[in-house]
């Protein structure tokens, strides 16, 4: 994976992410952030959580703390935000991951997930023996609809989402910037065929509702004149 994201389509991608989740993070709010996945690159760098931090199932770079995504070492309801970029598709067993993500965050966190779209331009490679050993066309791609399935299955909201990556998974930087103009056509004439697709969807827990103070709506007695006594005449 790290040798074919230094590749300039690897690096494409990456800017596209990048710029996804420098928009998509900035106003979430809470305390603490996760990033599970592509831990060599901050996709947490525009949240203001107090806590952000990423894990991945090997020890990495600046990353010290070491987990699986089907297992997470920590307690549940305490993440208020998680990001799975490109981790279902390259997992065995991706729904027990989304089932991690939704004990692990708190009512109403969220959680964004990216993929590889297979009904795509970048999905064709997987049909290509020559091309299916390679990263990432090795990876089992996830339809968007199943992915909302699941989500919708465990209790979460599909608030947001979006597509990127319209132009063919080509390898030469000249191809690429050939193609560039495809990006922005994409969005609107082809919305669903972009290579990536981005979901955000956030955490429903069914009965829950928000405690207020009990404010004291009887209204206060309106203040009046008092009667004044009347002299009453004796016939």
């Amino acid at each position: 994976m790290d040798e074919w994201l230094e590749t300039p389509l690897g690096r494409y991608l990456i800017e596209r992410e990048q710029d996804y989740f420098d928009q998509a993070v900035a106003d979430i709010f809470g305390f603490n952030a996760l990033q599970l996945g592509l831990v060599q690159y901050d996709l947490l760098r525009t949240n203001r959580m107090p806590v952000r931090f990423a894990v991945a199932p090997e020890l990495r770079g600046q990353v010290r703390t070491r987990a699986e995504p089907e297992s997470l070492p920590f307690a549940s309801q305490c993440v208020d935000l998680l990001l799975l970029p490109h981790v279902l598709e390259f997992s065995g067993n991706p729904h027990q991951i989304l089932r991690e993500a939704e004990r692990v965050l708190m009512p109403e966190g969220q959680v964004i997930v990216s993929g590889f779209n297979p009904l795509s331009l970048w999905g064709l490679p997987r049909y290509f023996p020559s091309r299916r050993p390679d990263y990432p066309w090795h990876g089992n791609f996830i339809s968007l609809l199943r992915i909302k399935d699941w989500l919708a299955l465990l209790g979460f909201e599909v608030i947001a989402g979006r597509m990127c990556c319209y132009v063919p998974p080509v390898h030469s930087e000249q191809w690429l910037r050939r193609f560039r103009f495809m990006e922005a056509a994409g969005d609107r004439w082809w919305a669903l065929a972009g290579g990536v697709y981005f979901l955000q969807a956030r955490k429903k827990v069914a009965g829950m509702r928000l405690i207020t103070p009990s404010w004291n709506h009887s209204r206060a007695t309106k203040k009046g004149l008092a009667p004044i006594s009347q002299k009453v005449s004796e016939e």
